[in-house]
């Protein structure tokens, strides 16, 4: 297949491109790495919050709260109940919304409505929370002032959006 020699293929003209401008690949390559693992140290404190958070809200059932409390209004707009938790948990995990999504795939069938809602709004929206931690951490930025509401409000359009678009066929 062809799309089996893209990476290497990059890789390969980035080494040639770098050995003609008669950069020192090994050296360079080193420090990016050197560079990436400073940046890991940066934001480590920031993604141990953000995991520790969302294994404490699905632990203390915080997370079934809200979706009971939320059943009101998403029967009111068709929504399937069993898609409120993304609303909470993919803004905070990209990788626990996608084991969510697994289960409701598992559970419900991958032609349900259900389901469908579920992916579309996974790939509808970001890890808004997990990019806030990374990027402003590691640019040192501590006051996030309106990135956080601005954000959210985002992610809700966009998975009440995805959400309305599978449950009445608007796509």
């Amino acid at each position: 297949m062809f799309s089996d020699y893209i990476i290497p293929g990059i890789m390969l003209i980035i080494i040639v491109y770098a050995l003609i401008k008669g950069t020192p690949v090994f050296s360079a390559f080193t420090d990016g790495a050197k560079e990436g693992l400073k940046n890991m140290y940066a934001i480590a404190p920031s993604l141990i919050g953000l995991v520790t958070a969302v294994g404490m809200l699905k632990a203390s059932g915080a997370a079934d709260l809200i979706t009971t409390l939320a059943e009101p209004i998403t029967s009111l707009l068709g929504i399937p109940k069993e898609t409120a938790p993304f609303f909470l948990l993919k803004p905070v995990s990209g990788s626990g919304s996608f084991a969510m999504l697994n289960s409701i795939i598992e559970e419900h069938g991958a032609d349900s409505l259900i389901a469908k809602a579920a992916a579309v709004m996974t790939g509808s929206t970001e890890t808004t929370f997990y990019c806030i931690a990374v990027y402003f951490g590691a640019t040192k930025i501590k006051k996030t002032g309106c990135t956080i509401p601005c954000a959210m409000l985002a992610d809700f359009a966009s998975m009440l959006t995805a959400c309305l678009a599978v449950v009445y066929h608007i796509f």
